[in-house]
């Protein structure tokens, strides 16, 4: 449809009725109107004919009176009669065909309307002449006052179908560009049907971009899920055929009998020692899978964190105190938070065992927490360390390891940052792990205790 399609129509149809209703108009008083013009007519011939029969009395010659009369108005004809009925007087132009002395006047086209103008004479006015109504003036007048109906009717018609049209145009338009799910400005408040229409089909549209908008990050965060997926099997598949095929190569040389494979206890160890690597490895594969499926589920609790914190610390000072690093806690009392104990205790025990892994000899491990609006912020700092912005967001990923050769040989999974990730997400608590002039800081922020 063109964009002016309902406005032309609106506006033919706003004109035919128009003129329907005017023409319905003209016929319905087109006889009022010629019975009221001719009535005028016969009122303005009877004043006439009253002031010649005044006239006449007295006067003895009717004729000239008569001839008088026709010259100062002929427009219409007429004759008189005496009392015997002979014709005394008939105007030039008066077809009396078929009037004999004595009979009165047939109907149709010679009738006459009769005036008595005094005992002796009697007036008689063809009825044709008396009804010749000027008809060309009337008839113009008539189409003059039609003619400026049908104007006014037009002009109103295209006031009409532009208001009527105009809004449903603006928001034709308007429906096009949500199509192309372009910016539509909302339209000007209306009171009417389309002003509720107009506020109907913003609101859909609205619900409909919040709609799409959700349905695009959905299908980003599964096109990322899945590309994590990937990764993270193809990762798995990698991190466990190794030390499989390591173990296969060991235990077929030891059932050979070749060379020192023959001290089955020495190798036999060795396969266990990598077994177990594997079982360890293989459960925190498990684990994030359960994480990222939402099969575990955070059970808070009211903790003291000084309390959390410094009963594990014990656990990995030895192992600090053996790299020449030292461990700092600064956490007051009185501290609380509400989350689940066991995740956060997985939480701090990947977070600190990294730290004390990283931080070079005479590092400090700085442990501390400080209040944030409705939470508190718990830090863990190894000094004299830094991580290069390159490598930085990549940490979280599953079997990262900046040093390869080294992560392995001290049993670095490479799965411990992505496991802190996982849970945290799970709990739903923010953190972060930044550069900072002192060192490499990762803090979590925990929800204060009501």
């Amino acid at each position: 449809m063109k964009r002016s399609g309902i406005f032309i129509k609106v506006f033919i149809y706003t004109i035919i009725f128009s003129a329907l209703l005017v023409g319905a108009t003209a016929a319905l008083f087109s006889q009022q109107l010629m019975f009221y013009f001719s009535r005028l007519r016969m009122e303005g011939i009877s004043d006439a004919f009253q002031r010649m029969a005044d006239q006449s009395q007295g006067e003895d010659d009717i004729t000239e009176l008569a001839r008088r009369f026709y010259e100062r108005d002929p427009s219409f004809q007429f004759y008189i009669r005496d009392k015997a009925g002979h014709i005394i007087y008939e105007t030039p132009g008066a077809d009396l065909s078929g009037i004999a002395i004595g009979q009165q006047p047939p109907g149709g086209k010679n009738s006459t309307i009769l005036v008595n103008l005094n005992k002796d004479y009697n007036f008689h006015a063809l009825r044709d002449d008396v009804f010749a109504v000027n008809y060309d003036k009337w008839i113009a007048r008539a189409l003059v006052m039609l003619s400026a109906m049908f104007a006014v009717c037009v002009i109103g018609a295209f006031v009409f179908a532009r208001q009527m049209t105009k809004p449903i145009q603006t928001l034709a338009n308007n429906t096009t560009k949500m199509s192309n799910l372009e910016e539509v400005p909302p339209l000007p408040e209306r009171k009417d049907e389309l002003g509720t229409l107009a506020r109907d089909i913003h609101s859909m549209y609205d619900k409909l971009k919040d709609t799409i908008s959700k349905l695009e990050d959905e299908i980003l965060r599964e096109r990322e899920l899945e590309e994590t997926q990937r990764y993270f099997f193809s990762a798995a598949s990698h991190e466990l055929k190794t030390p499989i095929a390591a173990t296969s190569v060991l235990l077929e040389g030891m059932l050979e009998n070749v060379g020192d494979y023959k001290d089955h206890p020495k190798y036999l160890r060795e396969c266990v020692k990598m077994m177990d690597a594997q079982s360890k490895m293989i459960s925190e594969i498990l684990e994030i899978v359960n994480l990222n499926n939402g099969k575990i589920v955070p059970v808070p609790e009211r903790l003291d964190i000084r309390h959390i914190v410094a009963d594990m610390l014990p656990n990995y000072r030895t192992l600090s105190e053996a790299n020449g690093q030292r461990m700092v806690m600064n956490i007051l009392d009185g501290q609380t938070c509400f989350t689940d104990p066991q995740m956060l205790k997985k939480v701090l025990s990947n977070i600190i065992l990294n730290a004390v892994q990283n931080t070079p000899e005479g590092g400090e491990i700085r442990i501390w927490s400080e209040p944030v609006a409705d939470r508190y912020r718990l830090c863990i700092l190894n000094t004299r360390a830094r991580i290069g912005d390159a490598v930085l967001p990549k940490l979280f990923d599953p079997f990262y390891r900046v040093d390869q050769a080294r992560s392995r040989k001290n049993g670095r999974s490479g799965l411990g940052l992505t496991i802190v990730q996982k849970t945290l997400e799970a709990m739903e608590i923010g953190f972060a792990l930044e550069n900072t002039p002192d060192g490499v800081l990762f803090w979590i922020e925990l929800p204060k205790a009501l």
